[in-house]
């Protein structure tokens, strides 16, 4: 199974908000209601896991083997901690000087290199209810892969449902434990742009 049809599937019987558009699919509100045991299917599920490679290496300039909306999450996650630099994808100067900033601040290397060590420093574990640029970053990625998985998620920096139901599915389709909460694990395979 593909993790589109996966994520798909995810999404269709996870027990969605009535009335809810997702994929395109209206959704009626009598569809939560027509089964019950929606609700029992929206608790934490796992999939077989996946092995993650550790956490992408980014630095000034081009970052050709990553995406610009990995560039972008270290961006917003910069903002989250007080920084304030626009979350175009491009790591540039103002990007690097932050990040050293960042690095000083939390007693790191401060190479301006992004590693292992200054993104699990970056991370903020985020979820239902959750509001920021963390947050942001999390609905930028899902915006990432809409094309792919036909949802689009609002960068409004508010973790609501749709948030939810996009991290909940990634998690299902990259192998983690579904629970709807984006910590280490989820931060990791969100950045290392996992499908």
């Amino acid at each position: 199974m593909t993790v589109k049809k996966t994520i798909g599937a995810f999404m269709l019987t996870s027990g969605l908000i009535s009335g809810t558009m997702v994929a395109g699919l209206a959704l009626p509100a009598s569809a939560a209601a027509a089964e019950p045991a929606a609700a029992a299917r929206t608790a934490a599920v796992s999939a077989p896991a996946v092995a993650l490679t550790g956490w992408p290496v980014l630095r000034q300039g081009a970052n050709s083997s990553w995406p610009k909306v990995t560039v972008r999450s270290l961006q917003y996650l910069l903002n989250a901690h007080g920084y304030r630099i626009a979350a175009d994808g491009v790591f540039g100067a103002q990007t690097r000087a932050d990040v050293i900033a960042f690095q000083r601040a939390h007693r790191l290397t401060a190479d301006g290199v992004i590693g292992a060590q200054t993104w699990t420093a970056l991370i903020e574990t985020v979820k239902l209810g959750s509001t920021g640029y963390a947050v942001r970053a999390v609905q930028d990625q899902g915006n990432y892969r809409a094309a792919k998985y036909h949802v689009s998620v609002a960068v409004d920096g508010i973790f609501g449902s749709t948030t939810q139901l996009f991290v909940r599915a990634f998690q299902l389709s990259a192998g983690l434990t579904s629970d709807g909460v984006v910590g280490a694990r989820t931060w990791q395979a969100l950045v290392n742009e996992v499908e």
